[in-house]
């Protein structure tokens, strides 16, 4: 089998999204599905997401030359949103889906899209590259081990402990917001920056998360294929 081949079988994922606005998430999702115009396919929707992440990371580059571009940042968070949740759901509503093409371009979109927002973060002058370089760490093990769990337990875990995607989004717009009038938190005795505080206590979450799903799904194997 060469690179190009594409398997005769395929065993589509369960997936498993209960975080804290899926409810919601979903019902705006149907509505907005509905009402895309037919010219608009799941393609164009894709690359709306990649184009808004590239323009959320310049964004916050440029707000170490005047913060109230973070105000642009948020309006590519949401465009990314839009594109990102919506390009699925519109293939399923149209009766239109290409799982392993799907679930291919969306994973490498967002990796190139996380790459992009903490670099941006990174030289922002609001965040210390060292945070932003653990976010982005931690948040590819969470991609990595979840890659993994969808081809070995036919499971695609969208959301951990009620947060998802849309979730990190949210905190991220809010951060925003604060960031215009409040760029410092108080912690413990000490002056952090918002971002620094933020970004770090993220960077923790998500590697307790991996260390969990590590554990979880690894046990699961380990049962499933027991040497007797």
């Amino acid at each position: 089998m060469n690179a190009t081949t594409i398997p005769s079988t395929f065993r589509p994922a369960t997936r498993i999204q209960k975080s804290f606005l899926s409810a919601p998430e979903h019902a705006a999702l149907q509505w907005l599905a509905a009402r895309t115009p037919q010219a608009v396919n799941s393609d164009h929707l894709t690359a709306l997401g990649l184009v808004a992440m590239l323009a959320a990371g310049l964004s916050y580059a440029a707000t170490a030359i005047d913060v109230r571009w973070v105000w642009i940042s948020s309006i590519c968070l949401a465009l990314n949103w839009l594109g990102d949740s919506l390009d699925g759901t519109l293939a399923l509503f149209r009766q239109q889906t290409r799982p392993r093409y799907g679930f291919y371009v969306d994973h490498l979109v967002d990796a190139i899209g996380a790459l992009a927002l903490l670099s941006g973060l990174a030289v922002s002058g609001y965040m210390h590259p060292r945070i932003a370089l653990a976010l982005l760490l931690t948040y590819y093990l969470l991609f990595m081990e979840a890659v993994l769990a969808t081809y070995t337990l036919a499971v695609f875990q969208i959301s951990i402990a009620k947060f998802g995607p849309t979730e990190l989004r949210f905190l991220l717009v809010i951060g925003n917001a604060f960031l215009l009038w409040k760029p410092y938190v108080h912690l413990f005795g000490g002056v952090y920056r918002l971002f620094d505080a933020g970004g770090l206590c993220g960077a923790i979450g998500m590697a307790l998360m991996f260390l969990y799903q590590a554990t979880v799904h690894t046990c699961a194997l380990y049962r499933q294929e027991t040497l007797r």
